[in-house]
């Protein structure tokens, strides 16, 4: 026999609903809320794209802070090169990218501040298209010739080149590169003209210049300096705005009369722009830790990089006071790819 629920039971299946709808939407709030406060990177891997080839000082080294970024942010950081055309391929890649901190590029100077003034037009913004996370470090260098050249100073090498006009040659990485524009600025400043003559890296370039098939050329400190010590080289000047502690008696382009020739090539990070700035803070704060570790340090010294670290504001100066000083040069030397 079917019996008709009571008047008063109504009511407590009506509350019943109404409790279990109102516990089922909390859920979800709660959910939803716990999703977005989840703690990037949450476990989710991270690709740190170098946009040159292995074994090069920005790739090394990147692997090296890449290997401590796996603990500070308990997760895996994947270095990925993409190498090709003077770094500006990988830039490209992490420019499309993500902004969700997930894909980050670990660069120099040449990509984001040279090559966009020298390739046309680039499938990204140097300065637009990217959010600035930290400085890694810079890299002093030598202007040095080889140990058969005749040159003492860097008035001797300017006064023969005035003399032969196109006749000295010195040798860079590559066009575009920071190599090639200390070459370009020295002849801008001096009204010398020299043969710039390219090379697909730093390391051939070197090897010709202890060769004597070029004259001379602007070398990462690093890689001058054992060269220097044997006497295969001779430093003429350095680029920073002091002297090296490990060429105490060699001047810098300023003693030797040359204004506004503190030139360090940079390393750095960058994240897609529009990443959140807690995930770019979060960022700073673990590769700036990683920088302070010893096993980093021990290594930027090998490479003859100086660390830096210091806040995305600064790198975003930084970045802009170079790809104004460069592309004002290229402009008015007219130096073309």
């Amino acid at each position: 026999m079917n019996k008709t629920p009571s008047p008063c039971a109504r009511p407590s299946r009506r509350r019943f609903l109404a409790r279990s709808a109102m516990l089922a939407a909390s859920a979800a709030t709660i959910s939803r809320t716990a999703t977005a406060a989840a703690p990037w990177p949450d476990g989710k891997p991270i690709t740190w794209v170098v946009p040159y080839p292995p074994g090069g000082s920005t790739d090394v080294l990147g692997r090296s802070i890449a290997q401590q970024l796996d603990g500070l942010l308990a997760t895996n950081v994947i270095v990925e090169n993409r190498p090709g055309a003077t770094g500006t391929i990988g830039a490209a890649l992490v420019a499309r990218a993500a902004p969700d901190g997930y894909t980050l590029l670990g660069t120099s100077i040449g990509p984001q501040a040279i090559a966009p003034h020298i390739m046309g037009k680039l499938p990204y913004d140097p300065i637009a298209s990217f959010a600035p996370v930290i400085t890694i470090g810079t890299i002093p260098h030598i202007l040095v010739v080889g140990a058969r050249e005749p040159y003492a100073s860097v008035k001797d090498l300017v006064q023969a080149a005035l003399a032969a006009p196109g006749k000295l040659a010195f040798a860079s990485g590559g066009t575009g590169t920071i190599l090639q524009m200390q070459g370009e600025l020295l002849q801008r400043q001096s009204g010398a003209k020299f043969l710039h003559v390219p090379y697909k890296g730093d390391t051939p370039a070197l090897q010709d210049t202890l060769g004597g098939q070029v004259q001379f050329m602007f070398a990462p400190a690093a890689a001058a300096l054992p060269h220097v010590k044997s006497g295969a080289l001779r430093a003429l000047a350095v680029t920073s705005a002091a002297r090296l502690p490990a060429l105490p008696d060699t001047p810098t382009m300023t003693e030797e009369g040359f204004k506004d020739f503190v030139v360090e090539q940079w390393q750095a990070v960058f994240a897609p722009a529009g990443t959140p700035a807690a995930v770019i803070d979060r960022l700073n704060g673990a590769i700036g830790q990683a920088l302070r570790s010893p096993g980093v340090a021990e290594l930027a010294d090998k490479l003859g990089i100086t660390l830096a670290g210091g806040t995305p504001q600064q790198l975003d100066a930084l970045r802009r006071a170079d790809y104004e000083k460069w592309g004002r040069l290229i402009r008015e030397a007219h130096i073309k790819a």
